[in-house]
């Protein structure tokens, strides 16, 4: 257990940040430092516990997250631009913030002589294909000039200089690559919450591309626990570690088939073309992380979907309208 550290977390108001926060706020005084963009935090009642001090900043300010993080103990550094639509459209401000705002994370965190600094990294810095790999599989990306892959490349680099902290400024570094996280609190764009709030209207499902595309599924408490385990296992220091369920894993039309059979419902599926590049195969060796953290995933996919349909249904007037593109013809 975590108990008496002063923690920070970049983008703790998001969707991985706002459980994490959950976890650690009994026993810890928790920093939550976030522009609230997607802002998880108000479908629940965290922000009125005295140990939680909420500072809506970005992570582009170096001067305002150094401030933030003085005092602190332990720094997660959760914050970035995520999902495809986003990626697609403002390339420059995803290279931007998780690049250099990484490089602000750092610094504040090196300044401050933090206990232990998380990274998040992803999944997709494997590139197109991507079968049980484990944390020594070589990095890729796609071609230059695909926007798809301004995202896998932002995070790569950020990756490479928080090893870079660890071994030449002796930071207690970790890095953890999620394989695509999903559950109760998601409001971006991830396929599995698009796939339960159309479902549980019976809307139209629109899938890009064929359909073909193959991930393992990895339920937000797994990944927490993940977390969790890399904050006080000291054989975690300097390592990267795959996150994700290796076993919960489906082709990106049999998930909209599963959600619609677990939900019982009358949606029906489509096919658009797909929007940029995409990942065809994405499954997580985790041996690593059970062997070094003993990180193993426990939810499977059926109840994932189950708890999360739960979340959604409660919170739907809450969540914010999907673009445009996520709906059929």
């Amino acid at each position: 257990m975590i108990s008496g550290q002063r923690i920070l977390i970049t983008g703790g108001a998001g969707f991985i940040g706002s459980k994490l926060i959950e976890q650690l706020c009994s026993h810890n005084q928790l920093v939550i430092f976030d522009n609230l963009s997607r802002n998880t935090l108000r479908t629940t009642n965290l922000r009125e516990l005295s140990q939680i001090e909420l500072i809506e900043g970005d992570v582009l300010d170096e001067e305002a997250l150094k401030r933030a993080s003085s005092g602190c103990t332990i720094f997660i550094h959760a914050a970035a631009i995520a999902g495809i639509n986003q990626t697609v459209l403002a390339p420059v401000n995803t290279m931007l913030t998780n690049m250099m705002g990484t490089v602000n994370a750092l610094a504040a965190a090196k300044e401050a002589g933090v206990q232990r600094f998380i990274d998040f990294s992803t999944s997709e810095v494997f590139g197109q294909t991507a079968f049980r790999v484990g944390e020594r599989a070589s990095t890729v990306t796609g071609t230059v000039g695909e926007a798809r892959w301004t995202y896998a490349v932002s995070k790569l680099a950020g990756e490479h200089l928080t090893h870079a902290y660890h071994k030449q400024y002796g930071l207690n570094t970790v890095t953890l690559r999620p394989f695509n996280v999903y559950g109760p609190g998601q409001m971006g764009e991830g396929a599995l919450s698009i796939f339960i709030r159309k479902a549980l209207r019976d809307e139209t499902i629109s899938i890009f591309g064929d359909g073909a595309q193959i991930r393992a599924w990895c339920y937000v408490d797994d990944m927490v626990e993940g977390v969790i385990r890399a904050l006080y296992c000291p054989e975690a220091v300097g390592e990267s570690f795959n996150i994700g369920n290796a076993r919960a894993v489906t082709t990106i039309y049999g998930l909209a088939q599963t959600v619609c059979r677990v939900l019982n419902s009358k949606s029906h599926i489509v096919f658009k073309p797909a929007l940029s590049a995409d990942i065809e195969l994405r499954i997580p060796n985790t041996e690593k992380a059970s062997t070094l953290i003993g990180f193993d995933a426990q939810v499977d996919l059926d109840e994932g979907i189950k708890r999360t349909a739960q979340w959604i249904e409660q919170h739907y007037e809450a969540l914010p309208d999907l673009p445009p593109m996520f709906n059929a013809d």
